[in-house]
């Protein structure tokens, strides 16, 4: 009987090929517990981070219907894979909704050939001197609407001159909050990655 290739291996070799083995193994489920552990973490890369603050449970604006100013109502209509950036300033909003519609014009600006897929949504009157572009749609400044969003007239810690503003998704449902006083960078950053999704 022919001994196997196992048997013949020199002890030294033999035992190199099993620490080798082992190290395989330990790197592999090492690696595994490493990812798993970052994952249940809440950890994610930097470049996975929303700049804006993530909202959980998502707002529900699909039984709530948005009348245009001019008339006729704003529908969802998911399949169009349409986003929105929503803003519900106060009555009494001047310079700073002046300086936010400036913001939000450049960010619409940036999205080049994906701003047709995006739709600015302005709760109430625009103010004299604000700009508009042919992506914003008035909507009526209901007190439902507002009712929907959360802290809708800021939060503790947060400026008391701004206005916040809000990402809805295609379906209707308000996914991201940017503080009063976001900085324009963070808000185009969050929607050029969902973009990317339609």
């Amino acid at each position: 009987m022919n001994p196997s290739p196992a048997q013949t291996l020199p002890p030294a070799q033999r035992n190199r090929n099993r620490m080798l083995l082992v190290l395989i193994v330990v790197l592999f489920l090492g690696s595994a517990v490493v990812a798993g552990a970052l994952r249940f973490s809440g950890w994610r890369p930097s470049g996975m981070q929303n700049k804006g603050e993530l909202l959980d449970p998502p707002g529900d604006l699909r039984s709530h219907p948005l009348h245009l100013i001019d008339g006729g109502s704003y529908d969802w209509r998911p399949a169009e894979r349409r986003w929105r950036i929503l803003v519900a300033p106060p009555r009494d909003c001047a310079q700073t909704c002046v300086e936010l519609s400036r913001q939000l014009d450049l960010v619409w600006q940036l999205f080049g050939r994906n701003a047709d897929h995006v739709d600015i949504l302005w709760a109430g009157a625009v103010p004299e001197g604000a700009i508009r572009n042919p992506a914003w749609r008035l909507v009526e400044a209901d007190p439902a609407l507002r009712a929907t969003l959360p802290r809708v007239d800021g939060g503790p810690g947060e400026a008391d001159n701004g206005v916040p503003a809000y990402v809805v998704d295609p379906n209707g449902f308000v996914i991201l909050r940017y503080a009063p006083g976001f900085d324009p960078g963070d808000l185009r950053s969050d929607m050029a990655k969902l973009l990317k999704l339609k």
